[in-house]
């Protein structure tokens, strides 16, 4: 008699792992669960796996604050108000930030001008202040050139730029 393979997709082997530990009788720890799972799909051990399939787990996505952050731009992606909440802020800075050209140094003017014509409220001292202390943008210690610091957004601030950047 033949055996038909079958693929499993396992989205959180932690969660699988515990199910399957409540199903024993006198189950092994979490961890030597997850091994033994990683051995039984042919890895020498679960950090050996984490390694060779990517040790990066999907980010949870919060909709709801991509859906109150987006509020915050107009059709033509321009930031339209400042706002009240300091987390919406930060998501909001990143739409901001996403518009900045990488690798390129601004007076303060010129980054004022730039953030002036991606907001309607016309406060380019807020934004480059706060995407300064968020980490967004690097001053030198003069104050006369300003460069956008290359990083990852979160998945929110991804979904953010992708829902109000859309092309």
């Amino acid at each position: 008699m033949s055996r038909d393979p079958i693929a499993l997709t396992i989205p959180d082997l932690s969660v699988f792992a515990k199910s399957l530990r409540a199903g024993l009788d006198n189950p092994p720890s979490h961890l030597e669960m997850l091994g033994l799972i990683a051995r039984a799909a042919g890895y020498r051990n679960y950090q050996h796996m984490r390694a060779r399939l990517g040790d990066s787990p999907a980010e949870p996505l919060d909709d709801r604050a991509v859906a109150r952050a987006a509020r915050f731009f107009d059709d033509a992606a321009r930031f339209t108000d400042w706002p009240g909440r300091t987390s919406v802020q930060g998501l909001c800075l990143w739409v901001v930030w996403a518009q900045l050209p990488p690798e390129t140094s601004w007076t303060e003017r010129e980054i004022s001008a730039r953030i002036d014509a991606l907001c309607s409220f016309r406060d380019a001292a807020q934004i480059r202040r706060a995407m300064i202390e968020h980490g967004l943008l690097r001053r030198d210690r003069a104050g006369c050139a300003y460069v956008r610091l290359e990083r990852r957004p979160s998945a929110e601030a991804r979904a953010l730029i992708a829902r109000v950047l859309r092309p």
